[in-house]
């Protein structure tokens, strides 16, 4: 198996894309690395790095698409880019399954759906990360957030197909409970989109649980969130701000709050170190793009070499429990 890594996506490229891919390299076995981007810095920076050289080649891209650049026109003039560069391996070697890269969400979205092949019979791919469960150790996949801002219902009952077939194939998860995000949890709450797609869901043989509202998406009351690109987008930008909005608070709550607050801080520190390793992204990858016969994961774009090493694992085990397979077979 071989993992293709954009080695100059992202704010942190290449220094933290190449560090990261040596952490993957010397945390697991069973996968080679393929960094993209331009040869000679790449070579220079892995000298600073221990790690099984012989699981990792390098393929020359001298050009960098950046978050400035217009997607497709960038994809089309870019030709050397170490993304454009990435999608060709991708399409060139069979044993290649999987791409990572924190570089510009759009021209990864587009160049993955307009230079890749998607699997038989899905209109639409989706972007789906995975979320905290608030309840538990549990994760919640929100399928989409940000690559269909306007779908149609039956992209909706697709994306819900899929995301069930990845938490029952990584995650183990028996019979995905399925929400549909809206603004009310009644049967009839919702635009016309959420209207159309309620039918196709509640008649489909997912164990659909019916509408949740935003409140929920953390809570634990299902496994699979399904939303259009615009509001999942919303939804997940709201979740993450929260979460840095509370931690603010609480930080600044202690320095105001004199000695007493300091020092019941030092009591509460390992619950709080618990509370932030679990809300950090940095730990859990990226967000998977499904639909397509390739696993694509698209990291953070502030991603450090942390979160590059969890997102290679995160398409290891993507790949090895068949995600692409099984989301072929249930949508046969």
């Amino acid at each position: 198996m071989k993992i293709v890594i954009d080695a100059y996506g992202g704010d942190n490229a290449p220094y933290e894309i190449i560090k990261g891919a040596a952490l993957a390299l010397n945390k697991a076995e069973g996968f080679e690395l393929v960094l993209v981007g331009k040869r000679d810095a790449i070579e220079k920076s892995l000298t600073e790095f221990q790690c099984d050289t012989d699981r990792l080649s390098i393929v020359d891209a001298s050009d960098v698409i950046t978050n400035d650049d217009v997607p497709t026109e960038a994809l089309r003039q870019k030709t050397d880019s170490s993304l454009v560069r990435s999608f060709d391996y991708l399409n060139g070697d069979e044993e290649a399954k999987a791409f990572v890269s924190a570089g510009s969400t759009g021209a990864v979205l587009t160049g993955a759906v307009l230079l890749l092949k998607r699997i038989k019979g899905i209109m639409r791919p989706g972007l789906a990360p995975l979320l905290p469960v608030m309840d538990g150790d549990g994760q919640v996949l929100l399928i989409d957030c940000g690559a269909n801002s306007d779908p149609k219902a039956l992209n909706l009952a697709q994306f819900a197909k899929m995301g069930a077939a990845f938490m029952k194939a990584v995650y183990n998860v028996k019979n995905p409970r399925v929400g549909l995000l809206s603004n009310g949890t009644e049967d009839k709450k919702g635009n016309e989109l959420n209207k159309e797609a309620f039918p196709l869901l509640k008649d489909s043989a997912l164990n659909f649980i019916g509408n949740i509202e935003g409140r929920d998406i953390l809570s634990g009351v299902c496994d699979v969130v399904v939303a259009d690109g615009f509001s999942g987008n919303v939804a997940l930008k709201a979740c993450e701000g929260t979460a840095l909005g509370m931690f603010k608070l609480i930080k600044d709550g202690i320095m105001a709050g004199g000695l007493r607050a300091k020092l019941g801080y030092l009591l509460l520190k390992p619950v709080f170190k618990a509370v932030k390793k679990k809300m950090d992204y940095n730990d859990n990858g990226g967000a998977v793009l499904l639909g397509l016969k390739k696993i694509v994961i698209k990291s953070h774009g502030s991603s450090k070499a942390k979160s590059i090493c969890a997102s290679i694992l995160q398409a290891k085990q993507m790949v090895e429990s068949n995600v692409i397979e099984k989301i072929e077979g249930i949508i046969a």
